[in-house]
């Protein structure tokens, strides 16, 4: 691996933080709040950030383009992304002609990372049915991958209105949109992602990463099959920096058993125990703790995986205050992210690519 061609990137959903007086913001309050958090990880040398899509009462981020074309406007050189774009309830040409737009915006800096989400609240809320959940996913993306030729489409599915030679603006300055898949280990997901040739980006959430490992190969080796050109390979996890270990922790843990609990109680999860959560800290998928610790992990975890991307959901837990979550930034850009380039120079990663 070649440690100067790792990308750093921060993840949110545009969580709402608590203000100096403790009080949840509103959400207005709190995508402004992404975008001052986005315009620090450009100045502190963060490679992307990457904004996802949800459509629920603790997350102010519905429309990710809206608020990465406003971020495109105020940053120089840091990429843009989302993460994800829900595809399955949203039409592949507008999301293109967004995206587009972003790019144009942002002087050639959008990429798309499309995914199902973690929730399904949009698909009533613009009309589709949950029983298509599959089809709607497999006949977008598909057209989805004949739009980024930025050429006339003629298409026909089950799912929108044929396409009959239709071209589609705006047309990108480099001619194709980067584009990643969400996936959070489904094989299936995997290798229709190889099939598209689009990157791989791994939700890895809980649990030891190891586990992700048979994915990533199933996802090189089909591209060895398909004869594909391979495409980069990331992984997303939530995470908090602080300047001590138990101030990461103690900022992190009560929001993130909040939101934890609460989605629990709709899958039927016990609540959260916090010796759980420490074993999850210390040996699983959660980047909390000092910039030292953090990097340590991070490059474990690449090490592991020979992932060439590390994406850290630092607002994970929303009910960490903006100021903290703009000091985990900071944190994360200007301490962690060389470290871990450090650790992984002394010990590069003996996985087979």
């Amino acid at each position: 691996m070649d440690v100067s061609q790792l990308e750093f990137g921060i993840d949110s959903f545009g969580d709402r933080p608590r203000n100096d007086r403790g009080e949840i913001v509103s959400h207005a309050q709190a995508i402004r709040a992404a975008v001052t958090e986005a315009v620090l990880a450009d100045e502190v040398g963060i490679d992307v950030v990457a904004l996802g899509e949800h459509h629920r009462p603790e997350y102010a981020i519905s429309s990710p383009e809206t608020v990465l074309a406003g971020i495109a406007t105020a940053t120089k050189r840091i990429r843009l992304a989302s993460g994800v774009t829900v595809l399955s309830s949203d039409d592949p040409v507008r999301v293109f002609q967004r995206f587009a737009t972003v790019d144009a915006l942002s002087g050639g800096r959008a990429e798309v990372i499309l995914g199902r989400g973690s929730f399904t609240e949009s698909f009533p809320l613009f009309g589709y049915d949950l029983s298509d959940y599959d089809v709607l996913f497999e006949e977008k993306i598909d057209l989805f991958h004949r739009l980024l030729d930025e050429t006339p489409v003629t298409w026909q599915g089950t799912t929108r209105a044929a396409l009959h030679d239709a071209d589609v603006y705006p047309k990108t300055e480099s001619g194709r949109l980067d584009t990643w898949v969400g996936v959070g280990g489904s094989p299936q997901s995997v290798l229709r992602t190889a099939h598209y040739g689009f990157g791989l980006m791994l939700a890895i959430i809980g649990g030891a990463p190891a586990r992700f490992a048979p994915f990533i190969e199933l996802y090189r080796r089909a591209h060895e099959q398909l004869g594909t050109t391979p495409q980069p390979v990331g992984m997303h996890s939530p995470g908090l920096v602080a300047d001590t270990d138990e101030e990461a922790k103690e900022l992190f843990y009560p929001g993130y058993r909040e939101i934890r609990d609460r989605i629990g109680a709709l899958r039927g999860w016990p609540p959260l125990r916090r010796e759980e959560f420490d074993a999850e800290v210390a040996h699983g998928s959660l980047y909390v703790g000092s910039a030292e610790t953090v990097a340590t992990r991070i490059a474990q975890a690449i090490r592991v995986l020979d992932v060439g991307r590390f994406d850290m959901i630092y607002s994970a837990a929303g009910t960490v205050s903006a100021a903290a979550r703009l000091r985990s930034v900071e944190l994360y850009g200007t301490q962690v992210i060389p470290r871990v380039r450090e650790l992984l120079a002394e010990q590069p990663t003996s996985v087979a690519g």
